[in-house]
């Protein structure tokens, strides 16, 4: 009887025309069918796989895509931002744009900060220092392309809110342009603490929990910890300006000039701001402390005095609004003089001769393979010529900072703020470097084979759930 070819026994077995299931032969018939029908589906699959293959678009049209999606992006903001402000009043536009920017500043400078350390995390991958050995940090730590990844999203929403905040309040949307940076504080805070297993748990809670032992230096202090406190103190005004916004949205003064009133408890004179602009050097002050408790060295003893150091500049600076004209001309002005020359000048010398050590001219970051640019800095001395001029500018000018009396001209305290950010940059691959230098001096042997390669890296990226 004919047997369809698309028919199946209940057994299992296939039923082919012309041959039972039993009788001679079928066991033969069977070995040619079934390699030719399995090799029939492999060739089929394998023409479909690089069928979708080659519709696929390929990786560099993807990243073109991408930039000129940005670019579009960024040129879209500036043009309705700029069409915003020019709506306004123009006597109102300043103290307007002076407002927004005290709500975005912070962010953007943040921003530019952990782009920053994604530079910082791909020269340390190319360099012979084992940083995730000088870190104490697991192998699942992000990468310099996960960081940058993140800076790429800040820099698309925080630029974001900030044009929606312009637009709707020049298009007379007050309470809806209010509600701008409100929203965007509270999802940055939320991504922060969010306790679930997405947006990098791993590293949220490692930086959370280095900021509890910054703020309580109950413990031993770690590299990690007075690293990341050194890193707070330059951005010290960050701080600030995230209390001076705060203290608005919560008393509703969001989108209005009703804070303009300097002796407003959201002021320019409020006693808050010098008061926050201190938090990071008395956290820095007390990590020294219990140094000396741990370790009685008497070298830091000198590191916290150059902290407390910081501590007249910025009260003094906050006495102008707070004592007669006469007496902070002939009194307390010239001993805020006094107190930045010698804050600057002690924090230059520190950052010299004890976190980089540069008294002898060391070879910063050996990499892995050279390159023409890594040759041009690699042992050059004008690199430590640069750094040392540099340094000394900025630590004087980062007093213009911590100065709550300088602080009118919105743009230059800005600006200063960003330079402090690229001089604590370029401070941190020295002190990495002279840290390094210590391990090595001490006998420690830190294989090079700890140090994941970051191509692995990618490999393994499932680690982060997003």
């Amino acid at each position: 009887m004919f047997e369809s070819h698309h028919l199946r026994k209940p057994t299992g077995k296939s039923a082919f025309s012309g041959l039972g299931a039993g009788e001679p032969g079928n066991s033969v018939q069977e070995s040619y069918v079934f390699p030719m029908v399995l090799g029939d589906m492999k060739g089929t699959t394998n023409s479909l796989t690089h069928t979708a293959a080659a519709m696929m678009p390929s990786p560099i049209f993807i990243w073109r895509f991408q930039v000129t999606l940005f670019f579009v992006w960024g040129l879209s903001c500036c043009k309705i931002g700029w069409d915003s402000v020019m709506r306004m009043n123009s006597d109102l536009r300043d103290l307007f744009l002076y407002e927004a920017f005290l709500y975005y500043n912070p962010l953007l400078l943040v921003t530019m900060m952990v782009w920053l350390w994604g530079v910082c995390l791909w020269v340390f991958s190319q360099s012979m220092i084992s940083y995730v050995k000088i870190f104490d940090i697991d192998q699942n730590h992000l990468t310099h392309r996960e960081i940058w990844k993140c800076s790429t999203w800040l820099t698309i929403i925080v630029p974001t809110s900030m044009t929606a905040y312009l637009y709707l309040y020049s298009h007379g949307e007050v309470s809806l342009a209010a509600s701008q940076p409100v929203i965007l504080y509270i999802a940055f805070a939320l991504v922060l603490v969010f306790p679930f297993d997405i947006f990098y748990l791993s590293s949220r809670y490692f930086f959370l929990k280095t900021l509890w032992r910054i703020a309580f230096p109950l413990q031993p202090i770690s590299f990690p910890d007075f690293f990341l406190a050194d890193i707070l103190t330059s951005m010290a005004k960050v701080f600030s300006d995230l209390e001076r916004s705060a203290c608005r949205m919560l008393h509703n003064q969001v989108a209005t000039i009703a804070w303009f009133e300097a002796d407003s408890i959201c002021g320019s004179h409020s006693v808050a701001i010098p008061l926050v602009l201190v938090i990071p050097y008395i956290w820095r002050l007390m990590q020294c402390l219990r140094q000396y408790k741990d370790t009685k060295e008497k070298t830091t003893l000198f590191n916290a005095l150059k902290y407390s150091t910081a501590v007249p500049v910025i009260f003094l600076s906050a006495l102008k609004y707070h004592v007669l004209p006469d007496r902070w001309t002939y009194v307390y002005h010239p001993l805020w003089l006094i107190s930045s020359f010698v804050n600057s000048l002690y924090s230059f010398y520190w950052d010299v001769t004890r976190d980089w050590d540069l008294s002898v001219f060391t070879r910063i970051f050996k990499f892995n393979k050279p390159t023409w640019w890594s040759d041009l800095l690699y042992g050059q001395k004008w690199v430590y010529y640069w750094v040392i001029g540099s340094n000394l500018i900025l630590r004087c000018t980062w007093t213009y900072k911590l100065s709550a009396h300088l602080r009118h001209n919105y743009l230059t305290v800005f600006t200063i703020t960003a330079l402090e950010m690229l001089r604590r940059f370029q401070w941190i691959f020295f002190r990495v470097e002279n840290e390094w230098n210590k391990i090595s001096k001490s006998g420690i042997q830190l294989p090079m084979t700890d140090i994941p390669n970051e191509d692995e890296k990618l490999v393994d990226s499932s680690n982060h759930t997003v």
